[in-house]
């Protein structure tokens, strides 16, 4: 005998059945789709960089030789004048050193002093006694003195001349020995100078790195010191929307401490290396007048540069681009019936706009919104508002 299905099986295959039904509608739909036109629009372009505060000039000034400091007399904040003294190294034994050189340098002058009159003494000497040793020959020719008498002279001569060449031989080995003592002298004071940490231009001292009593070795620094008037903005631009970027360009710069005020500011330089790395192009955006309040090194900025207006051509926002099996196109609803087209892009603005340089034609509705994804032939319904979303 054959049962026939109860009540409890109908009512539940009352309920499948509709909802069964439901999901194939709905998997079969896309959900609303929005819509808009290609226009003709007259872009402006612009290209959105992220960089941070930098400075063009950083001088590190340390000692030149390893050594203590004595003594560091800035802080950091503070303005510094070129030729300010910001720091001083212990000179140990230097300043004795020097103290003995010149010791040396006054005896070795005054024996060269001795020289000279010693020089003078010879060459008096000579002099009377090639004198006499001519009046002698002369006496000889008459026969008024011996030979023996000339000879005696002519030796007098010989030996004041060798006298006097020894004194002219003293005193230019002592002109020499005085100026290497000069020469080590002065180098003692420059080393001595060198321990005197002085600034090279007009900045702001920005880090002290060491206090007195610290053992530094040459080279490293005690202070860093910035110009602040070379201050700039190191810009990261995307390889991909970097086109047209180029020194003298107008900048709008957007500090992170101060959101909302906008200082301007041009690019200075296009950096020749890009970033391989993030696919980034760098570029140095300088301000044009520098804020009273300098901002922070390290800090971090939004970069606008603006580009010439382009003429009008056809443009959609970017929102109604789409990529399908690696082409980038649009969604065209002629019939009511999603269809595929690829387009070829142009340049685009910060709101959103894209130019269409091929692909649809000025008027062609094209869908923006999809609650779905499209699919040739999906079944669509359109909307000209989206639930919850202002007009």
């Amino acid at each position: 005998m054959k049962r026939l299905p109860n009540n409890r099986t109908l009512a539940l295959v009352g309920v499948l059945i509709p909802l069964f039904a439901l999901f194939i509608y709905v998997a079969l739909r896309s959900g609303p789709l929005a819509v808009t036109a290609v226009e003709n629009r007259a872009l402006s372009p612009a290209l959105f960089g992220i960089g941070t505060v930098e400075t063009r000039y950083t001088y590190k000034i340390g000692p030149t030789v390893a050594g203590r400091i004595k003594t560091v007399n800035v802080h950091v904040g503070d303005t510094i004048a070129a030729g300010q003294l910001l720091g001083e190294m212990d000179p140990v034994d230097l300043d004795d050193r020097i103290k003995a050189q010149q010791a040396t340098l006054r005896q070795k002058e005054a024996d060269l002093l001795a020289a000279e009159a010693g020089i003078r003494e010879a060459t008096a000497r000579q002099t009377y006694a090639a004198a006499q040793a001519h009046r002698y020959e002369q006496l000889l020719s008459t026969h008024a003195v011996s030979e023996e008498s000339v000879e005696a002279r002519q030796q007098e001569r010989q030996v004041t001349e060798a006298s006097l060449a020894a004194s002219l031989a003293n005193r230019d080995a002592g002109q020499q020995e005085l100026a290497g003592i000069r020469a080590e002298l002065a180098g003692l004071r420059e080393q001595r100078a060198n321990l005197r940490l002085v600034a090279p231009v007009d900045g702001l001292l920005v880090a002290r790195h060491a206090d007195p009593g610290t053992t530094m070795v040459a080279g490293q620094a005690v202070v860093e010191m910035i110009d602040p008037a070379s201050l700039w903005i190191n810009v990261r631009f995307d390889q991909l929307r970097a086109d047209g970027l180029r020194p003298g360009l107008p900048a709008r710069i957007v500090l992170r401490s101060r959101a909302g005020q906008q200082l301007a500011g041009q690019v200075l330089r296009v950096e020749p290396l890009a970033d391989a790395v993030t696919e980034e192009t760098l570029a140095k955006v300088i301000f044009t007048d520098l804020p009273q309040s300098l901002p922070p090194l390290g800090e971090l900025a939004e970069v606008t540069l603006s580009l010439a207006e382009l003429p009008p051509a056809p443009a959609l926002p970017n929102a109604a681009l789409h990529r399908v099996n690696g082409q980038l196109g649009v969604w065209l609803i002629p019939d009511h019936t999603p269809r595929f087209a690829p387009v070829k892009t142009g340049a685009a603005d910060l709101d959103g706009l894209v130019q269409i340089l091929d692909g649809v034609q000025t008027g062609e509705p094209v869908v923006l919104y999809s609650q779905r994804a499209l699919k040739a032939g999906s079944r669509i319904k359109i909307v000209h508002r989206l639930p919850g979303v202002a007009p």
